[in-house]
């Protein structure tokens, strides 16, 4: 009994390699490239009234220049815990309050680290190239028994190692877009 290979069998890896990009792309954001991205500070969580709480729940963020952020806390007994959390984050940031907000203000990025920081994004797009490289295997590992229980035929299998391949390529250009644009942004001075 011959198995029909339709575009709804690939969706479940197509949606795996999306979710490899996306997870690519979202961490490259939190990778300071000297400007100020009220992003940085997602990942950061206060102590408020013992709930760990993100700060962009308990302040409004704003970009009052290129490389400083402004966090104007709702609740003015939280300001303390905020720059805290700060303070104790891995941001490598020094808060600066005055009683009602706090200034953050982000340093130029020496030569020697925006090369650093370029290595880490290489080292985030092959993590998401080995993955994607991984959904590829998994569904050929599939398609594989499909062929050894006579299930589908040798031509079918072909198919779907093409087709496979033409989404990792896909998803494979996209990982090196991304890392491309961010190892420009941060190389920018």
């Amino acid at each position: 009994m011959a198995i029909e290979i339709t575009k709804s069998t690939y969706e479940p890896y197509e949606e795996k390699m999306k979710k490899y990009l996306d997870n690519l792309v979202e961490n490259l954001t939190y990778i300071r490239a000297g400007r100020a991205n009220p992003r940085l500070l997602d990942r950061v969580l206060v102590d408020y009234y013992s709930s760990m709480t993100p700060i962009n729940q308990l302040a409004n963020i704003q970009v009052p220049e290129a490389r400083q952020l402004l966090i104007t806390p709702w609740d003015a007994n939280v300001l303390k815990s905020i720059e805290k959390a700060i303070y104790d984050s891995d941001l490598g940031l020094t808060p600066s309050s005055d009683g009602k907000s706090i200034r953050l203000t982000f340093p130029a990025l020496t030569e020697e680290r925006r090369h650093d920081l370029a290595k880490e994004v290489d080292k985030y797009g092959e993590e998401a190239k080995i993955n994607i490289r991984t959904v590829r295997r998994d569904f050929l590992d599939s398609m594989k028994k499909l062929l050894k229980s006579n299930q589908i035929s040798e031509d079918v299998y072909t198919g779907c190692e093409e087709d496979i391949q033409k989404l990792l390529n896909k998803y494979s250009e996209q990982v090196d877009k991304a890392v491309k644009v961010k190892s420009a942004e941060l190389m920018e001075i």
